[in-house]
C-alpha cells in the first residue's frame, strides 16, 4: 500500500528527522520467525516480506538520523495479568500447560530482523499497547518528537493499539503499511483501514525513506 498523491507532497516536512521516531513494534522470534513459539501453529510466511519492510526502513531511519525505538513484549510469570489468564480460560485455553510468549531471558523474546544498536532505545512492555506501563511517551517528549513512523506486528493487536494510544496522546501517527503484518491477510486489510479511518495515515517503508532523502 502506498500514500495518495496528497499525502504524498506533504511527506516530507510531515515526517521531517527532527520531529520524528521510528516504533519498531514486537518483531520477536515468538511472533515473526518461523522457529519461534507460534511457528509451529502459524504460516510465517506472510508475515517475512513485513520483517524485510522493517529492516529496509530501520535503515532508512539510520541513515536519516531519525531515532528507532524497538518496543517488545518480555513476559514473566508475576506480568502475566489474571484477567488475560482468565480470558484464556474462558476461550478454552488452559493457562497453566500452555508456553507463555516472549518470556524475558529466553530467544523467543529475541528481536527478529530488525535489531537494535547499542544506544538504541528498547522498551520492554506486558500488555498490548508499547505506552502502557512503560516510559514511552516521556522518552519521545525528552527526543522532541511529535511524530512516529510505525512498524510491527501483529497489524490488529499490539500496532494497533500503540498506534491508538499515540494519537490519543497527540502525536501525528503514520503506518508503513507493508512492514507490517497480521497472520491473517484479512485482518491486516481491516486493521490498516480502521487505522487510517481513526488515527493514523498509511505509508510505507520506500515512500518514507523517500522522504528522508536515503
Amino acid at each position: 500500500m502506498t500514500t495518495a498523491a496528497g499525502v504524498t507532497d506533504g511527506l516530507k516536512a510531515w515526517i521531517a528527522p527532527a520531529r520524528t521516531a521510528v516504533l519498531v513494534i514486537d518483531i520477536q522470534v515468538d511472533f515473526a520467525s518461523p522457529e519461534g513459539a507460534l511457528g509451529a501453529y502459524v504460516d510465517m510466511g506472510g508475515v517475512q516480506p513485513a520483517v524485510a519492510a522493517a529492516e529496509r526502513l530501520v535503515r532508512a531511519a539510520r541513515a536519516a538520523g531519525v531515532p528507532v525505538v524497538f518496543i517488545g513484549l518480555f513476559t514473566t510469570p508475576e506480568t502475566d495479568s489474571p484477567t488475560w489468564l482468565e480470558r484464556m480460560r474462558r476461550r478454552g485455553g488452559d493457562p497453566d500447560n500452555e508456553s507463555a510468549l516472549c518470556r524475558a531471558g529466553e530467544v523467543g523474546s529475541d528481536f527478529y530482523g530488525p535489531r537494535p544498536l547499542e544506544g538504541e532505545r528498547v522498551v520492554r512492555k506486558t500488555r498490548y499497547s508499547g505506552f502502557v506501563g512503560t516510559d514511552l511517551d516521556l522518552h519521545l517528549k525528552a527526543l522532541g518528537v511529535d511524530t512516529l513512523v510505525v512498524a510491527g506486528v501483529t497489524t490488529e493487536c499490539c500496532v494497533d493499539s500503540t498506534v491508538r494510544d499515540a494519537f490519543s496522546l497527540d502525536y501525528h501517527v503514520f503506518v508503513a503499511a507493508d512492514a507490517c503484518a497480521a497472520y491473517e491477510a484479512d485482518l491486516h486489510a481491516a486493521s490498516l483501514k480502521v487505522m487510517e479511518l481513526n488515527s493514523a495515515i498509511l505509508t510505507d517503508a520506500n515512500a518514507v525513506a523517500e522522504a528522508w532523502g536515503v
